[in-house]
């Protein structure tokens, strides 16, 4: 194989290394898992191991709980099943932002009554800030993710109902 201009040939392919490794790049940044980019006959997938978040604090030891009544159990399953019928999920990768800005108050909390089109947060998808919205009108019952947190493709975001 021989290299020029960062392209290497071999087997009739010509690949652009460059290109492969701002892709690369442009995974570290994103945090994605997976890029793929397609030119022509050409076809670029470039993509990375899933990496387990590390604990910086040691898990307290589990304690051994009263088994829970069948009733409180069902009921438990139940909200579960609800919040997931309610929720709003993401879209797209990316990052979650419950506020525009680092230092404004967040679009909505708990309890706040929203119109559909209200901007719920926002996912940031390399360097696009993607409003969220109320699909429809309701209360806010819970907001299921931190502000800058790494969401994934429909991951449930805030349950509206």
């Amino acid at each position: 194989m021989a290299e020029s201009n960062n392209r290497v040939r071999g087997g009739g392919m010509n690949v652009d290394t460059k290109l492969v490794r701002e892709l690369a790049e442009l995974l570290s940044e994103t945090g994605l898992t997976e890029i793929e980019v397609e030119d022509g006959d050409r076809k670029i997938k470039v993509s990375r191991g899933s990496v387990a978040p590390v604990q910086a604090f040691a898990a307290p030891a589990p304690v051994a709980a009263a088994p829970a009544p069948a009733a409180a159990a069902e009921a438990a399953q139940a909200a579960v099943a609800e919040s997931a019928a309610n929720a709003i999920k993401s879209p797209m990768v990316g990052t979650a932002y419950l506020s525009p800005e680092p230092t404004a108050d967040a679009f909505v909390k708990v309890g706040d009554k929203v119109s559909a089109g209200d901007t719920l947060l926002i996912v940031e998808a390399m360097k696009v800030m993607n409003p969220i919205t109320a699909t429809a009108g309701g209360t806010v019952k819970q907001i299921l993710v931190e502000n800058g947190q790494p969401v994934e493709y429909d991951q449930p975001l805030i349950v509206v109902a």
